[in-house]
């Protein structure tokens, strides 16, 4: 049988842990990997697309990186176009989790929210984002997305209430697809108006929604430093639009 970790209120008695040892509840260590993951087939979910097996693929209206960043990045923020996409994701940076190796809840840049399952050069990764991007016609390609669930106040509480309500940005992302979605333009790409964003029924003041979408340049010229050392640090392999991008940056910051 498998158990895990809060799956009945009481513990067995004698198990096999992720390490393959003998485990008892006196045993003072968790008996699954901290980032253990459970699934279950794609087929039980009861809103799948038809297509979801077709072997011709489907289209992709957006593409949407994740990162957790208590700080300076909004809610969401839609890229300028496919290569400024590309760089957003190149500077995406998290807290660490038990995904990644390093200290939990100290900032790293995590490009794409990937590092951790990356197998091969970060430079040559954001260069194969690129590539799709010069092989494909603009308008085919998805619209990116960033999005930051985990901001908070300045009293570290966090601002957007998150799970469920996460469907609200996708919302506005859609209608950013389709051309619906007013979006104020600033330094770092495109970010909601405070009025296209769905709140009905949400509680949620306008004070806390500025926050979450805000975007501070002085912050950012602070930020700009950091992803100049992160992209030293990729090294050779960097492909030479995001030091691009990264100029462009600065000139809009500077503005």
């Amino acid at each position: 049988d498998v158990w895990w970790e809060d799956m009945t209120d009481e513990p067995p008695a004698n198990l096999t842990d992720w390490k393959g040892n003998a485990w008892t509840p006196e045993s003072g260590t968790p008996a699954a990997h901290p980032n253990a993951r459970f699934t279950t087939p794609a087929s039980q979910c009861p809103s799948i697309a038809p297509e979801w097996q077709d072997p011709a693929g489907v289209p992709i209206s957006a593409i949407l990186f994740g990162g957790r960043r208590a700080t300076n990045v909004p809610l969401v923020t839609q890229s300028f176009d496919w290569q400024h996409g590309t760089f957003l994701g190149s500077i995406m940076s998290s807290e660490k989790t038990a995904a990644a190796a390093g200290t939990v809840g100290e900032v790293r840049f995590d490009p794409f929210a990937m590092v951790p399952f990356m197998g091969y050069a970060v430079g040559d990764y954001i260069n194969h984002w690129l590539e799709i991007g010069d092989a494909t016609d603009a308008a085919k390609l998805p619209k990116l997305f960033w999005v930051n669930w985990f901001r908070k106040s300045d009293e570290g509480k966090f601002l957007w209430p998150g799970f469920g309500e996460n469907s609200r940005v996708l919302k506005w992302v859609l209608e950013r697809v389709v051309g619906t979605g007013d979006a104020t333009e600033t330094a770092i790409g495109y970010v909601p108006t405070l009025d296209s964003l769905d709140t009905d029924g949400l509680e949620i003041d306008q004070v806390t929604l500025q926050q979450l979408l805000s975007v501070d340049n002085d912050a950012w010229r602070g930020e700009v430093e950091l992803i100049n050392d992160h992209f030293d640090f990729v090294g050779e392999q960097l492909p030479q639009a995001m030091r691009d991008e990264l100029e462009n940056l600065e000139k809009r910051l500077a503005g």
